[in-house]
């Protein structure tokens, strides 16, 4: 049975995953949903209570009844790249790829609708805090009032954006900020301003998960660190990344957070205080991983592809419709 990888031809993350499927000769299939309808194919047939389905990509054929797992990698738009693009062109084809795909079943890494909902930052924090992880005092709001009032409770904080990576091409990174004392907070009237008790770190987290198996790394902050400086993709001290082990208490409510969410993958960032306690920051459900691979030698890479390999499990029901699990 094959794995499918559905990611951007330039991910070279990507690549370290394939390289430890083609040495176990799993067979893999690799395409990019935005190369619909040019270099990727496909045709689904609903007949006598059957159906049939195939994908082609770079010449292979490969059934979808035939599928052992899913990774949704970091896929491209459908049909992006199609000689004539459209916005209803995208939808066609998304919705013909996504779902003849939801309907096989493969185990997913991770599901589209899991994938979906797990990206929200207001409903990451509120899991986190159900399965029992650290999560630093938290304001999203758009009343001015509302983050003074926040602002005396909790004077050191930060700011940050609640969804992410800023919308534009390509997609610009917009750094947590530490917030200054004679804030106004006039301006959260005009948009959803996520504020957050700035954590004293003596040190930075990454946690990958990938099914119930855990690997963690610490990148330690200098004893002088520059109080401004709270974003470590920003950070200019140098330090790397090192493995660490995982505190039994986060390891369990990792895990519980893994089910809740109906992941099987995830990248948990974490900022560790000087009582050593892990304060929840985010989950990352496509994180990358690369970065961390190489500098700590941490098997990532190897562990999706042996999670991507195995057997599926007999199709279960879910709540958003998926048929994986998170072993």
């Amino acid at each position: 049975m094959t794995v499918l990888i559905l990611t951007c031809e330039e991910d070279v993350t990507a690549d370290m995953v394939v390289v430890h499927l083609n040495a176990t000769g799993v067979p893999v299939v690799r395409l990019d949903p935005a190369d619909l309808t040019g270099g990727v194919a496909l045709s689904g047939e609903y007949v006598h209570g059957t159906f049939r389905g195939h994908l082609s990509a770079a010449g292979r054929l490969v059934s979808i009844g035939g599928l052992r797992s899913v990774w949704v990698r970091r896929p491209g738009t459908p049909a992006a790249r199609a000689a004539a693009p459209s916005a209803w062109l995208t939808e066609e084809a998304s919705q013909a790829l996504y779902g003849m795909l939801r309907g096989c079943d493969a185990r997913w890494m991770n599901h589209p609708d899991a994938a979906r909902r797990a990206r929200h930052k207001p409903w990451q924090l509120r899991l986190a805090q159900r399965c029992g992880l650290p999560v630093p005092a938290t304001l999203i709001t758009t009343f001015p009032q509302a983050a003074r009032e926040f602002a005396e409770r909790y004077p050191d904080l930060v700011v940050k954006p609640v969804s992410g990576a800023h919308p534009q091409d390509p997609p610009r990174a917009v750094p947590t900020s530490r917030v200054a004392p004679d804030t106004d907070f006039a301006a959260v009237a005009y948009g959803p301003t996520l504020l957050q008790r700035r954590v004293a770190k003596r040190a930075d987290i990454r946690l990958t998960a990938v099914g119930e198996r855990l690997l963690a790394a610490r990148k330690a902050g200098p004893d002088d660190a520059d109080p401004d400086e709270v974003d470590v993709r920003f950070a200019t001290d140098g330090s790397s990344w090192r493995p660490t082990d995982v505190p039994p208490r986060v390891a369990t409510a990792v895990r519980a957070y893994l089910r809740a969410a109906e992941l099987a993958y995830g990248a948990f960032d974490f900022a560790e205080d000087p009582d050593g306690t892990w304060w929840f920051l985010e989950c990352n459900q496509s994180g990358q991983f690369g970065f961390i691979e190489v500098e700590t030698g941490q098997p990532i890479a190897r562990a999706i592809a042996e999670w991507l390999a195995r057997p599926g499990p007999p199709p279960q029901a879910h709540a958003n419709g998926a048929n994986t699990a998170v072993r």
